[in-house]
This record gives structure tokens, sequence and C-alpha cells, in this order.
């Protein structure tokens, strides 16, 4: 069986895309200093997750960079993360001179563990980066306790998490701050193109400085009132994103009804492990449907032969990723402060036996499903 049968094309697009780009081209407003489709989407976006501000900006991983620094984050800082997650999470501390801490994951939903981050707070931490992987909401009940508690910065890495709600409230701005990413791969794609979230209008001011070279709003063209990046969206992205968005909602009800098909066609299969169901995620974001197996080598192989050719074993973790360490230790070894190394032994055991599936998977048919379902099932008992 050939992958085009198993999994849907993506990105999904057609003429309103095509409409949306040849506007921008005639009407020679390509940059957002002169348009203002950025500024639409913005707003667009914002309304979306339910935040009061959304900031776009060229991709997800600077998007938490640009975080960190209007939080005030800086050099020698720490920031607690988890290791179980895309290389972003941890390299946007270390570009803003702070220190990446790992604090370990729960094994069940491969989410970072509250416990674990509190227990790695020092008097050097500043924040923590929660990341809502696979779209899966973090506890942020737990996470917004630990930093009224301990007085630290939350950013959502809401990456994966577009349309994921959390106790009914959407992600982004439930912490101080929330990032999402556009790239090729996410529920809502532009090809590249991130996004920062945030209710409060004083940390908004920040992040479009830093994103704008210092600009204040309504400034003027050289009055640069700190020192910002340079990192904006074109209006080309956004005129796609506008019409991404609209696309989202009828996209995400089949993503979300095809994975509650597969959960429930693989719940009972001995040798598979499915995160528990949570009635505090409200929605969740579908960008990848995740579970864990014994003897994944061999599972693999047989989905591959099976057509089903882009399933991944995903993440290796950060805490053993040597470039991340060897740059956050030559920080605190040039600032002369310790470097805290902590055990992480289920985000260990959880990147030897995870299997995602991709959210094209999920916009199949309903027979699609059923064959996806029985292809992983024949699988996991062939490997047993």
């Amino acid at each position: 069986m050939g992958d085009h049968t198993m999994t849907s094309e993506w990105p999904q697009y057609g003429d309103d895309e095509a409409k949306a780009l040849l506007e921008v081209l005639n009407s020679g407003n390509w940059g957002s200093t002169s348009g203002d489709v950025v500024a639409t989407f913005q707003q667009e976006f914002a309304e979306y997750q339910q935040a009061g501000h959304a900031i776009c900006l060229a991709n997800g991983t600077l998007a938490i960079a640009v975080a960190l620094r209007a939080a005030g984050v800086g050099i020698g800082d720490e920031v607690i993360v988890p290791p179980y997650t895309f290389i972003a999470t941890a390299s946007a501390a270390l570009f803003v001179g702070a220190v990446p801490v790992f604090a370990d994951v729960d094994a069940d939903t491969h989410l970072l563990d509250p416990a674990a981050a509190e227990a790695a707070i020092t008097e050097r931490t500043k924040a923590i980066v929660v990341v809502h992987l696979a779209g899966r909401p973090a506890n942020m009940d737990a996470f917004t306790t630990l930093g009224a508690k301990h007085g630290l910065t939350i950013i959502e890495d809401a990456a994966q998490a577009h349309g994921a709600a959390y106790k009914g409230r959407p992600v982004g701005a439930i912490g101080d701050l929330g990032t999402f990413s556009f790239q090729s791969s996410k529920n809502i794609t532009a090809g590249e193109g991130g996004a920062v979230l945030t209710d409060s209008a004083e940390l908004a001011g920040a992040v479009y400085s830093l994103v704008n070279v210092g600009r204040v709003p309504g400034g003027g063209w050289y009055q640069h009132e700190a020192v910002g990046y340079n990192l904006r969206l074109t209006e080309f992205q956004a005129a796609i994103l506008r019409v991404q968005l609209r696309r989202h909602p009828a996209l995400q009800e089949v993503r979300e009804r095809n994975a509650r098909l597969l959960t429930d066609l693989l719940t009972d299969v001995d040798g598979i492990q499915l995160a528990p169901e949570d009635p505090s995620i409200t929605a969740h974001g579908r960008h990848l449907f995740m579970l864990r197996v014994r003897n994944r080598a061999a599972v693999l192989e047989s989905l591959t032969a099976a057509g089903i050719t882009r399933v991944s074993s995903g993440y290796v973790p950060l805490h053993r990723n040597h470039a991340v360490l060897q740059e956050a230790q030559a920080i605190t070894t040039r600032l002369g402060q310790p470097y805290p190394e902590a055990p992480c032994p289920n985000a260990d055991r959880v990147s030897t036996d995870t299997i995602w599936l991709p959210q094209p998977y999920l916009l199949g048919t309903e027979a699609q499903t059923h064959a996806i379902a029985t292809a992983i099932t024949a699988a996991t008992q062939a490997a047993d």
C-alpha cells in the first residue's frame, strides 16, 4: 500500500491562497512596514487563541528567544525546559545568553513534569518554557502556580498547539507569553513564520520592539528606543496565514475525529501505550499522534513496509545533545556558575519507545484511519 493511500497531502491550499498572494503582489506593499496584512492576521490570530496581543515574526525558534528577552531573561539566567522537545526550546535560551536547565517529563504524557520543574529551580532561574507537545496542553494550573510562587515567567511553547485549549481556554496566553510556529509541517502554515502571544500590553510592546529593530509602535523610522532584532514577517506569508487560519477549524475537526477513532481502535492493543485522557484538555492541537510501543525498531520497519512511510521515532532527548550541553557549559564556565545537570530518566525512556504519526495521517477518511490502526496493530503484534 503506497504512502499516498494512507496520508493526505500537506499543506492543503487552493484558489483562496493564490488570490491572497496576488493581492499582496499587486498592492506593491510586500513588507509589513507598508502593508496591513500582517497586522490583520495578528488581530485574527490573537482572537483565535483568545490573547490580548499577537506579534508575528520569522519563525517559532526566534519567537521563544524574543519571548525570553521580552521577559528580561539574559546572560547567565537559568531557563527550565523539558528535554523531550525540539532543539529550539533549549537553543532559544542560549541565543539570549541564558542557560537551559532540563527537568524531566512525565512518561505517560511526554510533557514537562511540574514537580521536576520545581525541583530544578535555583536562585538563578528566571523562566520556565512549558511545551504543549504534539498539541496536548500541559498542566497550566500547576505551572502558573509555580510562576506566581517563585516569581518566574511562564512561557508556553505552543509551536504544535494551534487551536488547543486547557480548561476551555485556548493556549498561548495562559502563561505570561506563548509562542507559535507556522513552519511547513505545522497545522497552520506559511512555509515559515511564528508568533508571540501575550495578554500584557507591556510585554507586547517589548516583543514588538525586539521584532522591529528596537522601534516603538507609532514611533519614528529611526527612533530606536531599545536594541532589537529584525524578524518581521512578510505580507505574502501573512496573506497565506489568513486563509490557512480560516481552513483550520474544519481540518481540525477531521483530525480530532480520526484521532479519537485511532485511540478507540488502539487502546486495548497489547504492547501499545497511549497518553491517558485528561478532562483538563478541552481541545487537543492534534499535530502528532503519539504512542509508545515495545521493540520500536521492528514496529517502525513493519509500518514502513505497510506504506506508512512518514512515521517517525521522534526526538533524541536534548539533555544528551552535545552541542546544547557544550554551549550551556561554555556560558556557566565563563560566568563561574555551576551547570545544573538533572537526570531525566523518563525522557531517556520515552525517546526509545515512542512513535509519532504526523498530522497528515489524521486528515484521511474513516477507512484510511481503520487501515492505519490495522497496520499499527499488526506491526506491534509481529514485533512482540
